[in-house]
């Protein structure tokens, strides 16, 4: 039985081979090379001592003529000439190997050997010798031999150039071939390797895309490499894990949907449930008895539903992250002839790692208590206006009178006159607050903006209160965390009225030694101010409700509970927020955005 070879003895041998064949064409080519530049440095050295030899006898000779041109030469020099060209000679016979340089050599020192004669022992004068005609074919042959010794020297050289240039090639020629020998077992490796890896890998790669569109019905490779054999098993073993896993959760899925359809259909609000496009998903049967859908929306945006273009805009800034600027008007709609009103918020649904995923509209019928509250407002806008003008005249007269009626300080009489006084300036301020509640609940009050300068704003609260905080020995500070501030377009008396409040509740409520701070600064788009102080805090459970009318907060009480109720209202008119922070015996944050 033939055992399967692994992938990675597979892939060592093959590359082993391939590193093998190439480190032996680059031993072999360098090893050429080596000698191939050792000859050649050898020979070009022999080159130039040959030539410098023939070169120098050729000299010497000349030299030796030169000196019989005068007629009258110089034994010595003609001497010395001599033993130089010897020496030359004799370099000459050294340097030539072959037989035919040594013969020609030896005639050259045979016709030297005539010519040294001819001018050791002269027929007459040195002058009548150069006119010896034996004198001048000694000298001549002398010159056509060295002449001839260059020349064979030459082609000699010619010749060797020619065995380098070959020699040359056929290093070029086995390094290609030992280049080529790799090129295919590189081609015949990577080929292999694809195909037999590449094969059960691609098979794999598509089981995967299957497995991911839940399709676990896949057909697996064989292979006879041991990974990929054992992939193959653990990867069926997957599937199958994966397709029993999904068969339970798909049904445990399904069960959660309907017990989550259940609660929603059974929840007394109207819920449209949007994808994170703002597509809608699933609407609530008391969301379509309210919206009157007697179809199935599913698919559509919701200000298509609703033919609302600006709510598809309100949705889209909540799938971003980013709140509602103010809270939206209600929606009227008309169902069997009856217009009826909803009021209506949206949030978003996010995912844990805080991507969006949808978003939740929440309905709640507000009819009825929509037209209570009108009649409401217009009952508690009418009798302020007519407890106003009696109330005035009885503060007016009780003011005439108290100017009348003297009393010691510390009699019974100056404290009941005192006290009618002060309870009847406190009545006018709840009269003069439900009037202004009134109006602008009902739209009576609008805001009067311009642009505004939010750093002079705060700084002139503060100096209305100063005297105040000083009395109470409250620090009362203005701190602009961000300049320059953008200007803001808003109702500075209206914005000062809120300001006043936040301030006096504040220093109410903060001990002696405390601090209050007027604060802004800029939040992106829009412009966040706060009131801190650090005195006794709001109680968890009732933080809650103090943006309700008539409601008072604290263990000191102040007015009737219409300050904050104003200031919330006064805030929605100019497109803005409030909210409070609060932590008991620590102090509390009221904090305002506005629109920039």
């Amino acid at each position: 039985m033939k055992l399967p070879i692994k992938l990675r003895t597979r892939l060592f041998l093959s590359i082993s081979a391939l590193i093998t064949v190439a480190l032996l064409g680059l031993i072999i080519g360098l090893v050429s090379v080596l000698q191939f530049t050792q000859a050649q440095d050898a020979h070009n050295k022999r080159n130039l001592e040959f030539i410098n030899a023939s070169l120098g006898m050729s000299q010497e000779l000349s030299n030796q003529l030169h000196e019989l041109l005068d007629g009258n030469p110089s034994i010595e020099r003609l001497s010395y000439h001599e033993g130089e060209f010897h020496t030359y000679l004799d370099q000459l016979k050294a340097m030539s190997p072959d037989r035919d340089g040594r013969e020609a050599l030896r005639q050259i020192e045979q016709d030297y050997n005539q010519f040294t004669e001819k001018l050791n022992q002269p027929p007459g004068s040195f002058a009548q010798l150069r006119e010896d005609p034996d004198f001048g074919r000694a000298v001549n042959s002398l010159r056509n031999r060295i002449y001839d010794l260059q020349t064979d020297f030459i082609s000699t050289m010619d010749s060797l150039q020619k065995q380098a240039h070959n020699r040359a090639t056929l290093i070029a020629v086995l390094l290609a071939l030992v280049g080529i020998a790799i090129l295919g077992i590189g081609f015949a490796t990577a080929n292999t390797i694809a195909k037999r890896f590449g094969g059960p890998i691609d098979t794999l790669a598509r089981a995967a895309d299957q497995i991911s569109q839940g399709d676990f019905d896949i057909s697996l490779p064989s292979s006879k490499v041991t990974e990929l054999a054992l992939l193959s098993r653990r990867f069926g073993s997957m599937a199958e894990s994966l397709r029993q896993l999904s068969q339970t959760n798909v049904e445990a899925l399904v069960a959660g949907q309907r017990r989550l359809q259940a609660v929603l259909d059974s929840i007394d609000y109207g819920l449209v449930i949007m994808d994170y496009l703002g597509h809608i998903e699933h609407a609530n049967p008391v969301a379509n008895r309210q919206l009157g859908w007697d179809d199935e929306r599913q698919g559509q945006l919701l200000g298509e539903a609703l033919l609302r273009p600006d709510i598809d805009e309100a949705v889209q800034r909540v799938l971003s992250g980013k709140p509602l600027d103010a809270v939206p008007e209600d929606l009227e709609i008309d169902i069997a002839g009856e217009t009826r009103l909803l009021a209506w918020s949206l949030t978003p649904v996010n995912h844990a790692d805080g991507r969006s995923v949808g978003a939740l509209m929440i309905l709640r019928d507000v009819t009825e208590q929509r037209a209570f509250d009108r009649v409401r407002n217009e009952f508690v806008l009418r009798a302020s206006h007519e407890l106003r003008t009696p109330v005035t005249g009885m503060h007016m007269a009780f003011a005439l009178l108290q100017e009348r009626l003297k009393f010691p300080e510390d009699s019974r009489e100056a404290y009941l006159l005192q006290t009618v006084d002060e309870e009847t300036h406190r009545l006018v301020r709840l009269i003069n607050d439900l009037l202004d509640f009134s109006r602008y609940q009902s739209g009576l009050q609008r805001p009067e903006k311009v642009p505004s300068e939010i750093g002079e704003l705060l700084e002139q609260a503060r100096a209305r209160h100063a005297d105040e905080a000083r009395q109470k020995s409250v620090e009362l500070a203005v701190e602009l965390l961000h300049t320059p501030l953008p200007r803001v377009t808003l109702d500075p008396a209206q914005m000062g009225r809120v300001l006043d409040n936040l301030i006096s509740n504040a220093l109410r409520h903060t001990p002696s030694g405390g601090r209050v701070a007027l604060q802004a600064m800029r939040q992106n788009d829009r412009l966040l101010m706060a009131v801190q102080d650090n005195g006794e805090g709001i109680a968890y459970a009732q933080q809650g409700r103090v943006f309700e009318p008539f409601v008072q907060i604290g263990t000191k009480k102040g007015g009737a509970g219409l300050g904050l109720a104003l200031c919330k209202e006064i805030i929605q008119l100019h497109g803005g927020r409030i909210g409070v922070v609060s932590r008991p015996g620590q102090g509390t944050q009221f904090f305002m955005t506005l629109p920039t």
